[in-house]
């Protein structure tokens, strides 16, 4: 496999960008009395995704590359938490959020391929 030149090159960025954005937009509907409540945890956890993996790439590094892998796997986990809660608390109905929930089950497993794929190659 040959490395990715840029960040914007993994596929796994591009689909947490993706992911970034749809939460965005679903953020968006939330009552406006979360404006600075779950809007801020949710938008900030879906933006973290692809911040972390730009930052892990621009690293140099495949231990920190890992790390910062396994760091947009944890603000995966985090964002679905918070729709999950958001659903429960009738923010959002559950049909509305199948489609993020799988996008970010998607990307979910990318990442934990992408930094099992860089821990086998620290250690041949």
């Amino acid at each position: 496999m040959t490395p990715a030149r840029s960040y914007r090159d993994l596929i796994a960025w591009q689909k947490a960008v993706e992911l970034a954005q749809e939460t965005y937009r679903l953020a968006a509907l939330l009552p406006e009395r979360e404006r600075f409540g779950m809007w801020s945890q949710i938008t900030r956890a879906a933006a973290s995704v692809p911040a972390n993996l730009a930052e892990g790439h621009a690293r140099q590094g495949r231990k920190e590359f890992a790390h910062f892998a396994s760091v947009s796997r944890g603000s995966v986990a985090e964002l679905e938490t918070f729709i999950l809660l958001a659903v429960r608390l009738g923010y959002f109905g559950a049909s509305a959020c199948e489609g993020l929930l799988s996008l970010s089950d998607e990307v979910g497993r990318m990442l934990t391929r992408l930094h099992q794929s860089l821990n086998d190659a620290k250690n041949p």
